[in-house]
């Protein structure tokens, strides 16, 4: 089920660094930027108590969000967050506006599957590695998945899951796929645990690499 992400923001006036330290004092609105498109970039202030909440959902980042700035809707995703370099705080959004006509590039998480049936884990003692947490895709806004979800249940050990391997909703494409298969990244495995490299051999070197024995002859 898609979530429907609603905000209300009002158009700034007064910018600079002196007006964005006053509306954090405020501490009522954020400042953000909308840009994209054929209108002009729109600096906004965001109400805050909402967007704050929204920012606690993974899928707020990969999903069309509506922004009614002074009565007009505008239709956006996030594209980048500025945040304060110590307090939990976001001093800055920004937010492009999408063409319900025009694809849309976008990252979006991965969600994995399957880990407690997986092959690899029950039947051959492996760990699964999660060689990536989300990946780019390009699709009209419509067709925007606030995720994308990846089985692996059938991953035996020493295998491992690439890009090629994800199922894709209709209408949607990996975009590091379009540059061919060189690009076909891993996106999780299941390998052999790590075994330890310390021997008894290695406990008796000193710092030079040389073993007790060897000291004992020279």
């Amino acid at each position: 089920m898609k979530h429907d992400y609603k905000l209300t923001a009002v158009v700034r006036t007064e910018l600079g660094k002196g007006a964005s330290r006053r509306l954090r004092r405020a501490n009522e609105r954020v400042a953000a930027i909308i840009y994209g498109g054929s209108a002009e970039p729109t600096p906004i202030a965001i109400d805050k108590p909402a967007f704050y909440k929204s920012l606690e959902d993974e899928a707020f980042f990969s999903s069309i969000i509506t922004i009614d700035v002074d009565g007009k809707s505008e239709q956006v995703v996030v594209r980048d967050l500025q945040r304060h370099p110590y307090k939990p705080l976001v001093t800055h959004a920004d937010f492009m506006r999408v063409d319900a006509t025009h694809e849309i590039t976008l990252t979006v998480p991965l969600h994995f599957t399957g880990e407690e049936e997986c092959v690899g884990v029950r039947e051959g003692g492996g760990v699964i590695h999660v060689l990536s947490n989300d990946v780019e895709i390009s699709c009209l806004p419509a067709d925007l998945p606030e995720y994308l979800e990846v089985d692996i249940s059938k991953l035996a050990l020493g295998e491992t899951l690439h890009l090629s391997n994800i199922v894709l909703p209709k209408g949607v494409s990996i975009t590091a796929l379009t540059h061919g298969e060189d690009y076909d990244a891993g996106i999780v495995a299941v390998t052999h645990p790590t075994k330890g490299t310390t021997s008894d051999d290695d406990d008796a070197q000193d710092p030079e690499g040389q073993t007790a024995a060897d000291n004992g002859d020279q």
